[in-house]
Order: C-alpha cells, then sequence, then structure tokens
C-alpha cells in the first residue's frame, strides 16, 4: 500500500498520478512506459497517466502523488492508503481502430468508447487518434449515436416542468459575439427557464463560460445550478464543472492545441450537452461570412440539415439562424473587453456596441417565439422592452448574486499597442480569423485582461495614423508576439473612400 499525497499541481482534464523513483512498494521500473495505471482505494478507482519523480524532495518512496483534478475525482484525503495496478486495455479500443481504418461505427461501439473516455481510460494520443479518424469520414448515423453516448455520460438534468426549457448556443468563430450574456437575462426576465451551460474556449479569444468568469463565478454545481434557474430562472454556468456531457471536457482538451474543430464533433458537443442540461427547445446560431468557421451558403445549409436531424431524432425543437459573419460583433475581444461590451448594452449606455445589441434582440425574440403564451410574431418588441426598461440588466445582476463574485478581479492588460492605419480609407472588410489569432497570441482567453479593443468596424473612415485597434496583454513574451504577428498583417482592409463595404455573407 501507498499512501496517498495530494500535489499543487494542476493537469487540466487529464488525471495524472506521481510515482517515487525509490518507491518502496512498487517498483518504478515496471510501468515505464505504461499509457495508464489503475489507482485503487477505498473500493473507488482512478485511471491516470504515471510520471516517475527521481527527486526524494518531492515525493516520499511510500506515498502515490495525484494532480489537482485526479485527487478531486478520488475524494479521499492525504494519507488515504491507495494500490496501483496495471489496467486491463479498454475493451472498446477495437472501435477506434476499426474508425482508424475508416470502419462505420454502431452506437453499442460508440457508447462503449465514450463511456471509456469519460472513465479517462485513453491517453491523450488515443483520443487525437479517435477524434482525427472521426474528422475523416462520420455518417450522419454515426453523430447521432455519438451525441445520444456523450449525453448519456455523467448528469442529466430535468427540469419537471411542463412548458419549454430553452437555451441557445453559437458555434463560434466570430470575435467578440458574445450574445448569449445578454440573451439569458432576456429571456429570464420574461420568465422562460434557460439553464446556459457553456464550454471555456476552444479556438477563440474567449468562450461564455471565461467571460462569465470576469463578472461573476461560473464553476456551480449542479444543486446550485437547479435552485438558481429555480428562483430567477437563469444561469451562465461552466458545463464542465456540474459534469454534463463529461466526454465531451475531455475531447475539448485534446481538440484546443490540434486545433480540431469538425462539423460532426461540434454539433455531437452542443446537442449533447444541451440535451444533458434538459434543454428542450434551442436556437442555433451560425455565424456566415469569408472568415468565419463556415465560409460558404452551401456549407452552412449543410451543417443546418445536420443539426436539424440529430436535433430531431433527440427529441428536441431546434431553429437553426444563419447570422452574418463577414466581421468581429461588438468592439472588445477577450474576456474582460467583451464583458465591458456585455454589461454596456444591459446597462443601455450610449456607448454599448449597436450591432451586439441588434444580434442578441434578434436572437432573444427567436428564443421567446417559443412561449405558447406569447402571441407569434412578438418575440422582437418583448425582448427590446424587458432590455430597454432595466428589467434584463435587473435579471443579470440577481444571477451574478446567486452565482458569487469572480475568483479574481481583472482589468484590462496593462501592456497596450495602437495597431495604426497605413493609408487613408474606408475599412471594407476585417479578417475574423487573423483577429482571433491576434487576441488569442496576447493571451485571451488565459489572461482575461488579454485581447483587443476594437476602434474601428467595416464601413467607418480612417485616416493614415488613426488606430484601427489596440492589443491589450499581460505578459511581456505575449504582448510581443500579438505586435509582431499584427505587424505582418493587421487583418484590416481598406479601400478609398466611397467604396463599397464588403457584402454581408448568406443573411
Amino acid at each position: 500500500m501507498l499512501r496517498l499525497k495530494r500535489l499543487g499541481i494542476s493537469t487540466a482534464t487529464e488525471n495524472v498520478a506521481f510515482l517515487s523513483a525509490a518507491c518502496t512498494a512498487y517498483r518504478a521500473a515496471e510501468f515505464v512506459g505504461t499509457d495508464k495505471v489503475e489507482v485503487r482505494a477505498d473500493g473507488k478507482r482512478l485511471y491516470a497517466v504515471l510520471n516517475i519523480v527521481q527527486d526524494p524532495a518531492l515525493l516520499a518512496p511510500d506515498c502515490l502523488g495525484l494532480s489537482v483534478e485526479a485527487a478531486a475525482r478520488l475524494g479521499l484525503p492525504d494519507g488515504a492508503p491507495v494500490r496501483l495496478n496495471h489496467p486491463r486495455p479498454p475493451k472498446s479500443r477495437d472501435g477506434i481502430r476499426a474508425k482508424i481504418e475508416g470502419e462505420v461505427l454502431s452506437d453499442a461501439d460508440l457508447a462503449a468508447i465514450v463511456a471509456d473516455i469519460a472513465a479517462h481510460r485513453y491517453s491523450k494520443v488515443e483520443i487525437a487518434a479517435f477524434l482525427v479518424a472521426c474528422a475523416g469520414f462520420m455518417t450522419t448515423a454515426e453523430v447521432l449515436g455519438l451525441t445520444r453516448a456523450m449525453a448519456g455520460v455523467g448528469e442529466r438534468l430535468d427540469w419537471d416542468t411542463a412548458g419549454p426549457v430553452v437555451d441557445k448556443h453559437c458555434i463560434g468563430g466570430i470575435p467578440g459575439n458574445r450574445t448569449s450574456m445578454i440573451v439569458v437575462p432576456i429571456v429570464a426576465a420574461h420568465g422562460l427557464p434557460i439553464p446556459k451551460t457553456s464550454s471555456r474556449a476552444i479556438t477563440s479569444p474567449a468562450g461564455t463560460a471565461d467571460t462569465m468568469e470576469v463578472l461573476a463565478n461560473v464553476d456551480i454545481g449542479v444543486d446550485q445550478m437547479k435552485e438558481q434557474v429555480r428562483a430567477v430562472k437563469g444561469c451562465l454556468a461552466w458545463g464542465g464543472h456540474v459534469n454534463l456531457s463529461p466526454a465531451d471536457d475531455v475531447l475539448i482538451g485534446v481538440e484546443r492545441p490540434l486545433n480540431i474543430d469538425t462539423r460532426e464533433q461540434m454539433v455531437a458537443s452542443i446537442l449533447s450537452k444541451k440535451l444533458a442540461a434538459g434543454s428542450t427547445h434551442l436556437v442555433i446560431d451560425v455565424p456566415l461570412g469569408p472568415t468565419a468557421k463556415i465560409r460558404t451558403r452551401s456549407d452552412a445549409l449543410r451543417l443546418r440539415k445536420l443539426f436539424e436531424y440529430v436535433g430531431g431524432a433527440l427529441g428536441l425543437t431546434l431553429q437553426v439562424v444563419l447570422t452574418d459573419g463577414s466581421q468581429p460583433v461588438g468592439c472588445g475581444i477577450g474576456p474582460v473587453l467583451e464583458a465591458r461590451d456585455v454589461m454596456a448594452v444591459l446597462e443601455n449606455a450610449p456607448s454599448a456596441p449597436r450591432d451586439l445589441r441588434d444580434r442578441a434582440l434578434m436572437l432573444a425574440a427567436q428564443i421567446l417565439e417559443f412561449d405558447p403564451a406569447l402571441r407569434g410574431g412578438a418575440g422582437l418588441a418583448r425582448a427590446r422592452e424587458l432590455l430597454d426598461s432595466g428589467a434584463a440588466f435587473e435579471q443579470m445582476r440577481r444571477i451574478m448574486a446567486l452565482q458569487g463574485p469572480p475568483p479574481t478581479v481583472c482589468t484590462p492588460g496593462r501592456l497596450m499597442r495602437e495597431v495604426l492605419a497605413v493609408e487613408d480609407g474606408v475599412v471594407t472588410a476585417i479578417d475574423c480569423y487573423r483577429i482571433a489569432r491576434i487576441a488569442r497570441l496576447a493571451g485571451a482567453p488565459f489572461d482575461k485582461g488579454a485581447g483587443i479593443d476594437l476602434v474601428k468596424k467595416v464601413g467607418d473612415p480612417v485616416e493614415q495614423g488613426e488606430p484601427l485597434y489596440r492589443i491589450h496583454a499581460e505578459t511581456q513574451a505575449d504582448f510581443h508576439f500579438a505586435v509582431e504577428f499584427a505587424g505582418e498583417e493587421d487583418g484590416y482592409r481598406l479601400a478609398p473612400v466611397g467604396a463599397t463595404p464588403h457584402p454581408q455573407q448568406g443573411v
């Protein structure tokens, strides 16, 4: 037996165990090259990657160290007796191998793979191989099977209500498109339950959970989430903390560094989370533009049909909305700057970005139309009434109060550089993809204050030497990378004054 030692080492979504090279109970050499080990204690079982510690000052020979995440999942105190085993290879590995070879997997195959992923039985290399294989070829039936399997592992919420439980999700790809934080308080103020759970950013400078964390705690548990939705009809929580579709969080942890975000995985990820959250009616925002995730109308229509097929088979009432993705939304890109824009809209401030306000109202109207008590076509007027009257802002304050204060107080990054126009003209296009990359290089979303503050949008005139946007960063290295990358290509297209702005795509 070994003694459990909680080590203050965070390993994100992965379980990691640490064994002394001078271990007195096991020969460390027996586990060298092992993908995973099985940790057993008090009737519990945990699968973890094993690292060997050479320095005895870091870990005693009779201890087994666990990372922060692994220790939390095992749920035992320091000093608890634990054992190590060589785990049996997951039976579902044959399914992963079959997918790599191009075969179509059955629902049972997918359910077994997802269960083992959620149990952390696979290494990141194996998960990456599965994701790449699925990116190469996946049928609509497999997408449906994967979605069902992902929703079936972890918590499954039931709101015990006869009316609709609504939600909204954007597929991403457009910097600054933080409409959920405006839509949720509008819809909640109307009285429809909207238990909004969001992922952290995968490839973008900020996800809804990252931005909401500037204003309030997002790591709320299932019980608190249920109480809050009953009390104020809405929440804005991180889905990973409430254990909804936990396999999705493991997959996202591998997708992020590989920059993988396929249509099929996107649909399974979004709909599995919404199904597990107990949503019955859902609006999907699909931005369409030349530098967005979805760049052609035909691709947008194919994605819409995939959402409708899977959502319909799962019993969800789904509305897929194609929106303008030709440029970033709002002014701020990055958690702190986006939170500033959101609160400006909710407070009806004169400085509030008009495009963010209008888009949020349109999406909120789509959701309000799900209310059978609301006259058809009245959704937009009702959404505008709730925003203009301050009712949405008050509802947001209630949501923030119930979720609790943010873990840290954040401000825009202290390092700032303006990117200036090199000539006179009018802005005809903004490259969403490049702007997002600059913001991420600056440190967003990991540094909450990092990002970009847009000064000019499409259609705005600009003179040589005027700022197009400002880069904010917290660390000198990130600041240097972002400024250098923006210097190579700023992401803006200018034309002589009087030229036609880049047309909106597909809306």
